[in-house]
């Protein structure tokens, strides 16, 4: 065990956060994902939400600062904006914590399909237990100051 990294940053995934190099893109993505689909490295923890690991890893994952948006959220389904789906509740918590947590970034939206083909480019899939719509999001690594 260490002090002051959560429980849930295993040894295997703090390695995957480590080798990670500048530009390289983290996908944290809800229980429902095809993560073996589209990952080169999936690292499973089905009894964690996605916020909550987001929440977990802001201390230690430094965001890129070259791209707008370092942060992208799946968008929804046209036909769901269509039906009057409201803004899933993740999207909310997940820019409240990128905004507190990296000095007001924001996050950015992409369509689903852009988001798999993105995520089959992410150096490695995190895919949590997360069940609530919507509940993925990719991040940019950025530079250690």
């Amino acid at each position: 065990m260490l002090t002051k990294i959560s429980k849930i940053l295993t040894g295997d995934l703090l390695k995957i956060l480590c080798d990670m190099g500048h530009g390289d893109k983290l996908a944290i993505v809800d229980a429902n994902y095809p993560a073996f689909t589209n990952g080169k490295r999936v690292i499973q923890l089905p009894g964690v939400n996605a916020d909550e690991f987001l929440k977990a890893i802001t201390d230690i994952f430094p965001l890129d600062h070259v791209p707008e948006f370092p942060v992208l959220l799946m968008d929804m389904e046209p036909k769901d904006k269509a039906a009057g789906m409201a803004d899933p509740e993740l999207w909310g918590i997940f820019e409240k914590i990128v905004s507190e947590s990296y000095d007001g970034k924001k996050t950015g939206k992409i369509a689903r399909n852009d988001f798999y083909k993105t995520s089959q480019e992410c150096y490695a899939i995190v895919q949590t237990g997360e069940s609530r719509l919507y509940g993925n999001i990719i991040l940019a690594k950025g530079v250690v100051k």
